[in-house]
């Protein structure tokens, strides 16, 4: 599909500003939206011609995104610290970005003429499985924070329902060295204090900025339908947790206290899940495969990086 046009929200967000350039490699033509004269000198060093518009202006959407072979959703607003999350109010502009913001973006996709149009979502919306492996058939069971990726993805399946070819990507929990929340985690582990609950033995499943930025890539070429992007080997709490602290070099982390587990909220719960999440259905389909089998593997240079 060498020359194909992509019209890109949020390329200017850890998936987006890796995404773009690795798009502009494979000989794609793409324009991002942008939202600042800041933001599109970003996207112009990147390779992108920008189009500065807003996501919950509908008619202007449609114009700015011209006639594009693939649009592509990664737009979000999320919290801006680690505090910020456990405050249901800081959620408020990314559930309009998923709910808003997404119908116009699938809408202008399909009034355009696009064939494709890939939304991004979240895959730790997965009801807790225990030890089993979680494809993209098992339930979802989203908290007051997050309910609104299902409004996202609606997006895409009605692009499906009405001719086109709407890819969701269920991303399990990002990583990365420009993350706060992995500075976050790093800072608390050197405190001897675990930045996730959960029990021991539960399950969590990751993927890195750079391995999700790749399955973006792949999935254009991916069949309509719903996929996790996730690493090859989730671990257990315990396993993950040993890796980080021999990264930081110290002896144990304790686990975080059950009162500020439940202080914590629905968000903490979520993360206390344990998602054993399989990538088998998106790795047969596109041929991705994550250049970091585990996030237990990354925290030696990420502890090195950050």
């Amino acid at each position: 599909m060498t020359g194909a046009r992509v019209f890109i929200a949020g390329g200017t967000g850890v998936i987006g500003r890796r995404v773009i350039p690795a798009l502009v490699r494979a000989g794609y033509n793409v324009t991002a939206t942008a939202r600042s004269s800041a933001s599109a000198d970003r996207l112009r060093g990147m390779g992108a011609e920008p189009v500065l518009v807003s996501l919950f202006d509908a008619t202007a959407l449609r114009r700015a995104a011209g006639k594009p072979d693939i649009v592509i959703n990664l737009a979000t607003h999320m919290p801006s610290s680690t505090t910020q999350m456990m405050l249901p109010w800081s959620w408020r502009e990314n559930d309009r970005v998923r709910r808003e913001g997404s119908a116009n973006l699938a809408a202008a996709a399909r009034a355009t003429g696009a064939d494709c149009y890939i939304q991004e979502s979240f895959a730790p919306i997965y009801a807790d499985g225990g030890v089993q492996w979680i494809d993209e058939t098992w339930p979802v069971a989203p908290v007051r924070y997050n309910r609104t990726i299902l409004d996202a993805e609606r997006a895409a399946n009605t692009f499906t329902r009405e001719g086109g070819r709407g890819i969701v990507l269920r991303f399990a929990f990002f990583y990365g060295p420009d993350a706060f929340t992995v500075r976050d985690m790093i800072a608390m582990a050197r405190k001897g204090l675990a930045p996730m609950p959960g029990k021991p033995e539960a399950y969590i499943s990751s993927v890195s900025h750079d391995d999700a930025a790749s399955a973006v890539v792949a999935a254009i070429t991916a069949t309509s339908g719903t996929y996790n992007v996730v690493e090859d080997e989730p671990t257990t709490r315990a396993e993950w947790t040993a890796a980080l602290a021999r990264a930081v070099g110290v002896e144990q982390i304790k686990p975080i206290p059950k009162p500020l587990e439940v202080l914590g909220g629905p968000i903490v719960g979520l993360l206390g899940r344990s998602l054993r999440i399989s990538n088998r259905k998106f790795r047969d389909v596109t041929g991705w495969k994550p250049a970091t089998r585990s996030m237990r593997d990354a925290w030696p240079e990420l502890v090195a990086r950050v």
